[in-house]
């Protein structure tokens, strides 16, 4: 193993990415480099970009997305990545050249891609961040556990047929319906691979705390065991819990054949969590057997939403063959969704007798 002591001004010109944006720099002492050195899901890595591909800029700590340019040196988290529109790539067992397979800042090697997705960007890592005693993981940056003495909030859970069905904006119109109807609302990404973009959207909806799984102390969740996506679902509704939210909004990731996402069917953490399901699908075929898939593991489907919503004759389709209500954004940002979901309304109505 080689050890190199770095210098805090070479780290503060790096561009440092938003999975790993709550490493405190002044943490960071060495680098660890060498063919003993083998990365872990998670662990942090000064990187030179080598070649631009797909991924031609980077998501920084706060959201703005910086152009990438050759010779530039990120800090970034090794991760596994699940993308069937993308890439599906994994963390290499050495420090050799590997790609950029996120613009959230995931370093891994890619094994598949999308015939129309371009080469990932190419990066050449430069050492493993690490303080005077041990490299530094995201695990180091985790919300504590925590144990709530609040019950949990009324909680609603997003999920779709895949990657792009619209679940994120169906979780954040619904946050604006519920904030419309007086609730305060927490929302969570419990799967995925780490990036900004879904949160922010959620935040920019109205939830007054929004958090992925990269505050459990995942950069991704692809090959993350059952146990594990449990674990990061208890943390963050609990944490969601004690903020005194009203209802929570918690998304999955990727569609119902996805391995975490199948697993997480059979959940009793999951099913146990959740109190009312939303099914996001592009299509009719895809509504119907996502919510016959749902409801054979028992699980509460309350309504349909997703892409097909730009379609009137879709949604005709799907209320057809589901029974079950179709919301498309108009319907799920109105107040009238409490309704719909049956949501208890003790709280918000409690607060306003209080203010008034």
């Amino acid at each position: 193993m080689n050890i190199t002591h770095i210098n805090q001004e070479r780290l503060l010109k790096a561009k440092i990415a938003y999975t790993p944006r709550n490493l405190k720099l002044e943490s960071v002492a060495v680098l660890l480099d060498g063919d003993d050195v083998i990365p872990k899901a998670g662990d942090m890595v000064l990187a030179k970009v080598t070649k631009i591909g797909h991924h031609a800029g980077l998501e920084l700590t706060h959201g703005r997305r910086s152009a990438l340019f050759v010779g530039d040196e990120i800090i970034v988290c090794y991760g596994n990545r699940y993308a069937p529109d993308q890439f599906e790539a994994q963390v290499p067992n050495d420090l050799e050249s590997c790609d950029l397979v996120a613009s959230g800042g995931i370093a891994a090697r890619m094994n598949h891609r999308h015939a129309n997705v371009k080469a990932p960007t190419t990066i050449q890592p430069i050492g493993l961040l690490a303080d005077n005693q041990r490299q530094i993981n995201l695990k180091d940056t985790a919300l504590p556990k925590l144990i709530s003495l609040f019950s949990r909030p009324y909680t609603i859970g997003v999920v779709g047929t895949s990657m792009n069905a619209g679940k994120t904006t169906t979780a954040a119109t619904l946050i604006r319906g519920l904030v419309n109807a007086g609730y305060t609302v927490g929302a969570a990404k419990v799967t995925g691979t780490g990036s900004g973009r879904d949160t922010w959207h959620m935040t920019d909806a109205g939830a007054k705390l929004t958090l992925d799984f990269t505050h459990a102390g995942f950069p991704s969740t692809y090959l993350a065991t059952p146990a594990q996506i449990d674990n990061i679902i208890e943390t963050l509704v609990t944490h969601l819990s004690v903020a005194k939210v009203d209802v929570i909004v918690i998304e999955v990731a990727d569609g119902l054949f996805q391995s975490e996402t199948a697993a997480l069917l059979h959940s009793k953490v999951f099913a146990k969590t959740v109190d009312s399901v939303i099914f996001a699908a592009g299509d009719a075929m895809g509504a119907a057997a996502g919510v016959a898939c749902l409801q054979s593991n028992k699980l509460p489907v309350a309504a349909i939403s997703g892409r097909l919503t730009a379609s009137p004759l879709a949604i005709i389709e799907t209320e057809k063959a589901t029974g079950l209500p179709v919301l498309d954004k108009a319907a799920l940002s109105s107040p009238t969704i409490v309704d719909v979901l049956q949501i208890p309304l003790q709280i918000p109505l409690l607060r306003s007798v209080l203010a008034s």
